[in-house]
């Protein structure tokens, strides 16, 4: 039989946790974690599911399971259990991260994917007390963040502070058949958090959906995007200090009617009622199994000097959750290592844009 651990508190343990183990991501990561000679600990809220996924793994009766069904049950049972590191897959990253993140404080490190403009800065909100507490941590280490960031702290390398910035977030994933699940809040928080962009230094309001492109990549193939308050934006402006920045992505509604209605649903789900309602709703949406539409993701990173020299280029990954999960097993593996210095970042702040290429990107550069 699985174990299931009573919590005691005692020292900081070596053990790597992964929340939300039974998803998509999670499921994903606990499978490249153990194909690197790491056992994670699986948590989350269903036993059964927890030992199937342990058994899949070849855990077999000694594998260490946690379950926990809320993100303040599973702070607690970090507190009490002291993991060396914590993955975060659980969504909903504005409402989960920062509880989790203090958690594996004093001294313990946190990753999670969170790719929207409501979590990110509450997590790097948190470094002054991360770096006193000898933690790091470590938001956006996915596709959504590190696929642009990487780009535009390559293309920066040692050159002065550009004036603009455009990035581009061209994720091309498989779907398999479930429903929307914990990607409903971070769904429904881009309608309401509206559009995003960097003017002469500071965050404005942008029209949602604005900037709209047609891009053809290096491969051939083309593909639409339009501008989304992602955390893309964040992250790049951080990485090339650019006074204007902006972003597009491949997941914005391409159609004119759909992005002339954003502005209006937006102001309605700003309600909380409404938000806490539509996030239900959304989750329980079915998603039908379905190939890739392309056969590369890709950033895609625009870059304007104040002497007029340009600069293009190109990260190229597979599939888009692919390559998230990569990205998440291979910060978590430096983690447990120690290979950051102690605080809050963003996943190129934290390990350099090599980090991109050792999770299986590749640079093309003009």
């Amino acid at each position: 039989m699985t174990q299931d651990v009573p919590m005691t508190q005692n020292a900081r343990t070596h053990e790597v946790w992964v929340l939300g183990a039974t998803g998509r991501i999670g499921r994903a990561v606990a499978k490249r974690l153990t194909a690197r000679g790491i056992t994670p600990v699986l948590v989350g809220r269903d036993r059964e599911r927890l030992r199937r996924a342990g058994a899949d793994l070849g855990q077999g009766d000694d594998g260490k399971i946690v379950v926990a069904g809320t993100a303040q049950h599973i702070a607690a049972e970090i507190m009490r259990d002291r993991p060396l590191v914590v993955v975060n897959t659980l969504g909903d990253y504005a409402g989960t991260a920062t509880l989790i993140a203090r958690a594996c404080m004093p001294g313990g490190h946190y990753v999670d994917m969170a790719a929207d403009l409501s979590a990110l800065p509450r997590l790097l909100a948190v470094e002054s007390d991360a770096t006193a507490a000898g933690s790091t941590l470590v938001t956006g280490a996915g596709f959504g963040v590190l696929a642009t960031e990487a780009l535009v702290a390559k293309l920066c390398e040692g050159r002065p502070t550009p004036s603009r910035v455009r990035v581009d977030a061209l994720a091309s994933v498989a779907t398999e058949a479930g429903v929307v699940g914990a990607f409903a809040a971070s769904t429904v928080d881009v309608l309401t958090t509206g559009g995003r962009q960097y003017r002469d230094g500071r965050q404005v309001g942008a029209r949602l959906g604005a900037n709209p492109q047609r891009l053809t990549l290096p491969d051939g193939q083309t593909v639409k995007s339009a501008g989304v308050p992602s955390g893309e934006l964040l992250a790049a402006q951080r990485a090339s200090g650019a006074p204007s920045v902006t972003v597009t992505s491949a997941l914005a509604p391409a159609s004119p009617v759909v992005r002339a209605a954003l502005p209006v649903l937006g102001a309605l789900l700003s309600v909380p009622a409404l938000r806490r309602l539509a996030v239900r709703r959304v989750a329980r949406i079915p998603v039908k199994a379905a190939p890739r539409p392309r056969q590369h993701s890709w950033g895609h990173a625009v870059i304007t000097w104040p002497d007029g020299t340009r600069r293009e280029g190109w990260l190229r990954a597979d599939d888009g959750m692919d390559f998230t999960a990569d990205v998440a097993t291979e910060t978590a593996v430096r983690l447990a290592r120690g290979e950051a210095r102690p605080g809050a970042f963003t996943p190129a702040a934290a390990f350099g844009p090599g980090l991109a290429t050792a999770a299986g990107g590749e640079f093309v550069l003009d």
